[in-house]
């Protein structure tokens, strides 16, 4: 049997790596569990943690940080996905940027913590064979952790972003089945297309993706890669073809309205929109921050089955509690809470996609061998027509 380990009574004491604008560190401070270090190197991102962390001391490299306060109980890391990513360079573990993963396990090497939270895309568990995952847990089980991991949906939370992340969740001496597992609510079926309700797509793509999101925006992203925001078009109902407002994206990603205006003090207003697409949400770590307060024993009974070595990717979710690697049964969603629709939840005035970007978009689509949702492209062509003749009319008002 797992020995269950002493809780702090007054909420964990937790060190926030590559914190970002501290979404996991703020969901940990809503669950009761205090924040007393943290790292990040980015300068916009820091404005924003010296805001709304006051008086936490922020660490700018971790390569720098030579050790972790000796009464911290629970280290946290959404370390960089960019080599992971997708939508990245896809160059793996072993990349400049995702590779700074190896700073956790050195500092952990210099001094243990009896938890430790992990976060990043859920394409680490396919690439180049899940090497990326194999190197984290490895790491883990050689410096004595058991570990659990979970792919968790943002939806599941009642929030119509439809991002998946995978949670890892390591410890000394406590069973982390008992705060990923504990809750369960079921995949839920897939939505039918709808016109009656906001649809929600990637104006960057068309041709080997769209992103497609019925009453939901897709994964907000950091932007494009020439460091262009590339906020996801939204269709409403009516046939409008727009961009959120930067304040309901924070909104999409549990922040308060204006989380990140900090960071206008030293960067452009346009770069919120990377911190915000960075961003781990908020509702998720504070839902593992509770679980991490009140542990749950049914997380240690969901059925597993053994993992054997040279898969081709790792399932979407896995444990190793002392006794072997195993595939869990579960789904992505934790809860299926009812939220808001995207159209009722959009609270601030949204933008219509330029001229450029729709044309650009639906001169992709020819070229794609994509199946788009029926009608979907004539709404395109309808709403590129009626901007470019409010383009025009506003270029014969200035003459």
């Amino acid at each position: 049997m797992t020995k269950r380990m002493p809780h702090p009574s007054k909420g964990f004491r937790v060190a926030g790596l590559f914190a970002g604008i501290g979404g996991i560190e703020h969901g940990l401070h809503l669950a009761g569990h205090e924040t007393k270090v943290l790292c990040e190197i980015e300068p916009g991102a820091c404005a924003v943690l010296a805001k709304r962390f006051p008086g936490v001391p922020i660490h700018r490299d971790v390569c720098d940080l030579e050790a972790l306060p000796r009464d911290i109980d629970l280290l946290t890391a959404g370390f960089p996905c960019q080599d992971l990513s997708q939508a990245g360079k896809t160059v793996g573990i072993e990349g400049t940027r995702s590779g700074l993963v190896g700073e956790v396990f050195r500092l952990l090497r210099r001094r243990p913590t009896p938890w430790v939270l992990l976060e990043n895309v859920p394409f680490m568990l396919q690439l180049s064979r899940g090497r990326a995952m194999e190197v984290i847990v490895a790491s883990l089980e050689h410096l004595g952790y058991r570990w659990a991991y979970r792919v968790v949906t943002t939806q599941a939370f009642g929030l119509p972003q439809r991002r998946e992340r995978v949670y890892l969740l390591a410890s000394l001496h406590g069973d982390p089945r008992e705060v990923l597992f504990a809750d369960e609510a079921g995949e839920p079926p897939p939505p039918e297309h709808s016109w009656k309700v906001a649809n929600g797509f990637y104006w960057t793509e068309g041709v080997r993706g769209l992103g497609w999101a019925v009453d939901a925006v897709p994964t907000l992203k950091g932007g494009s890669t020439i460091g262009i925001p590339s906020p996801p078009a939204i269709v409403l109902p009516e046939g409008r073809v727009v961009t959120p407002e930067l304040r309901d994206a924070e909104r999409m990603q549990g922040f308060d309205p204006d989380w990140t205006s900090p960071a206008e003090d030293v960067t452009r207003k346009s770069h919120r929109w990377k911190l915000v697409g960075n961003a781990v949400t908020v509702d998720v770590a504070r839902w593992v921050g509770e679980r991490l307060a009140n542990p749950s024993p049914r997380g240690a009974l969901v059925e597993g089955t053994p993992l054997e070595g040279g898969e081709r990717a790792w399932p979407k979710a896995a444990w190793n509690v002392g006794d072997g690697r195993f595939a869990a049964s579960i789904s992505k969603w934790p809860f299926q809470r009812p939220g808001t629709s995207l159209e009722r939840f959009l609270k601030y005035p949204s933008r219509p996609l330029s001229t450029k970007a729709t044309a650009g978009f639906l001169a992709r689509t020819k070229t794609s061998s994509l199946r788009f949702p029926p009608g979907f492209i004539k709404k395109l062509e309808r709403h590129l027509a009626a901007a470019t003749k409010a383009d025009e009319g506003r270029q014969l008002s200035l003459l």
